[in-house]
């Protein structure tokens, strides 16, 4: 599971926490592809009316696999990932 959040964290796709409302994965997503996370939203909500499904089984493996920001910083202080 490690190797996962430590792979999506190094292509940049980590959970925000400071501009989150529920779990902070459609600003993380936003923010790693350079939209706003309003933007990624919408994309999110017209994606569920337009082709509804599996949005719903994809947020939450999200919210579990992507690591936040938090974690990402914590542990890039204790030297156990490294840094750019």
């Amino acid at each position: 599971m490690e190797k996962i959040r430590t792979s999506l964290a190094r292509q940049g796709l980590v959970r925000s926490t400071d501009r989150a409302i529920i779990a902070g994965v459609c600003a993380g997503v936003g923010r790693r592809i350079g939209l706003t996370p309003w933007i990624t939203r919408l994309l999110f909500i017209v994606s569920m009316i337009a082709l509804p499904g599996s949005q719903i089984l994809i947020y939450p493996l999200l919210w579990f696999l992507m690591p936040s920001e938090d974690s990402i910083e914590a542990a890039a202080a204790r030297g156990e990932f490294p840094t750019r």
